[in-house]
């Protein structure tokens, strides 16, 4: 299952990052975008976890994801972005960011921030998936603002 928001697609499971890939490079081709950056995450294999596995809330990551749109807009940018809902075992893809724009310049100045921030404030929960359990992953979380009842 699918689900596609503007720019942002949810998926059940590891992404088919060669169908995203190619739908994405159509689309750069079709608007005659000459620069495109494509970031793709990769599940490792450590800490004993046979993979991952994502809790999304998708009102929030819209509202994220089109801040971060508007903001590309400004400079001529846009933005593309595929993640996982669900187990994603390891060497299997669980995220993807595509920036594109007429020029490289514009591109990669925004690529960087845009990932940095997807980390640290896209509403995404993050558990080990260790024995047939999913275990939250806190060590490698961080608190989203105004996440908690107080402020």
């Amino acid at each position: 299952m699918q689900t596609d928001i503007d720019g942002l697609e949810i998926f059940e499971g590891a992404l088919d990052t060669t169908t995203i890939y190619k739908n994405w490079i159509n689309f750069s081709s079709q608007a005659n975008l000459g620069a495109n950056a494509i970031f793709t995450g990769i599940v490792r294999s450590e800490n004993g976890c046979e993979g991952l596995s994502f809790d999304i809330y998708p009102p929030l990551l819209e509202l994220w994801f089109l801040k971060w749109a508007k903001k590309a807009l400004e400079s001529e940018v846009l933005l593309k972005m595929a993640h996982s809902k669900g187990d994603v075992l390891n060497h299997q893809s669980s995220y993807m960011a595509g920036i594109f724009s007429s020029q490289r310049r514009e591109t990669l100045e925004l690529f960087e921030d845009f990932i940095e921030d997807f980390k640290h404030r896209a509403p995404i929960w993050k558990y080990d998936l260790k024995n047939g359990q999913r275990i939250y992953a806190r060590e490698r979380s961080y608190k989203l603002p105004h996440s908690g009842i107080l402020s």
